[in-house]
């Protein structure tokens, strides 16, 4: 297995993870040119974030992908982990722990991060259990949002 930062030949794949991963979660179909302009953008401004992902025999079998939160409190930045998905046929294979790994490592390179931060689903009960396996803690904050 290869961990590896998301290049733009990585667009179908990273598309398709997203799409799957919203009507699997949310059972929500987000609109493909949307969603292909909003990877496309990452993928070519590294200043706000990175994807990685993860590849087996030359095929990308999951990927996650990390933007940037400045904190004053701590002058570094967070490093939010979004968009979190693998293969159905490849879960349970340790592939989202080699790539929380890799975004460490990345952080460390760059000087360090104030912490890694992630949402999710409050009934994803095996993606809690997975992140609480690899050290993360429940935050102490809710969060509000208005669209």
């Amino acid at each position: 297995m290869i961990i590896r930062k998301g290049q733009n030949n990585d667009l179908n794949s990273l598309v398709k993870f997203n799409q799957a991963m919203a009507q699997e979660t949310e059972s929500l179909t987000l609109n493909e040119e949307t969603l292909t302009l909003g990877v496309k953008t990452l993928l070519n401004n590294p200043e706000k974030g990175f994807y990685l992902v993860a590849q087996i025999n030359e095929e990308v079998v999951g990927s996650l992908m990390v933007t940037f939160e400045w904190s004053d409190w701590q002058a570094k930045d967070y490093f939010w982990i979004q968009s979190v998905y693998i293969r159905p046929e490849n879960r349970r294979q340790g592939i989202y722990g080699k790539l929380y790994q890799a975004v460490k490592d990345i952080a460390i390179k760059q000087g360090g991060a104030a912490s890694f931060r992630l949402y999710v689903e409050q009934e994803n009960t095996q993606a809690q259990k997975t992140y609480q396996a690899l050290g993360m803690d429940q935050s102490y904050y809710l969060m509000y949002e208005q669209k």
